[in-house]
C-alpha cells in the first residue's frame, strides 16, 4: 500500500507543479496587463488548491504509516531523527515545507475567489511563487544527495 501512495504522492506532485506552474504565468500576465481575474484564472488556483490538499492528505497518511514520519521518531528519538539527513528531511523539513506552501496556496485561492478587478493579481503572483519555491525546496530531487528519490518512483 505504502508503494502505490508513494506513486499518487509523486504523481500529484507533478500536476500541482504544473498548476502552480500555470497559475504564476496567469497572475503575471494579469498584473501586466491590469486585466481583471477571469474565470480561468479562479478555476486553475482552485484545482491547484484542490491538487495540494489531496496529496497534502496523502502526504500525511504516508507521515503517519512511513518509515520517515512518525515510526522514525519511535525508531531514532527526536535527537537521532535531528543527526540523519534522509530522517530530518522527511519527518522534519519537508513536511514543514509542504505545509507552509499548502497554506499560501489556499490563501492566493481564497483571495482570487473574491476577487473583482486587477488588483489581486499582483497578491496572488506573490503567493504563489512564494509556494513554488518552498515546494521546489521540500522535494526529495534526484541531484539532493542524501535525501535523493527519482523523479518517477515506482516506474
Amino acid at each position: 500500500m505504502q508503494t502505490g501512495l508513494i506513486h499518487l504522492h509523486n504523481v500529484l506532485r507533478w500536476v500541482i507543479l504544473i498548476l502552480l506552474v500555470v497559475a504564476v504565468l496567469r497572475h503575471l500576465m494579469g498584473m501586466m496587463k491590469k486585466a481583471p481575474v477571469t474565470t480561468g484564472d479562479k478555476k486553475v488556483v482552485k484545482f491547484l488548491m484542490i491538487s495540494t490538499h489531496t496529496n497534502l492528505l496523502v502526504g500525511l497518511v504516508l507521515y503517519f504509516i512511513g518509515n520517515w514520519g512518525v515510526k522514525s521518531f519511535s525508531t531514532l528519538g527526536m535527537g537521532g531523527v535531528m543527526k540523519n539527513a534522509y530522517a530530518r528531511f522527511f519527518a522534519v523539513e519537508h513536511l514543514i515545507g509542504m505545509l507552509i506552501a499548502v497554506v499560501l496556496i489556499t490563501i492566493a485561492n481564497a483571495k482570487v475567489k473574491r476577487a473583482k478587478g486587477s488588483a489581486i493579481h499582483k497578491t496572488a503572483f506573490l503567493l504563489l511563487i512564494i509556494a513554488l519555491i518552498v515546494i521546489l525546496a521540500s522535494i526529495p530531487w534526484p541531484f539532493r544527495g542524501e535525501i535523493a528519490r527519482p523523479l518517477f518512483p515506482g516506474m
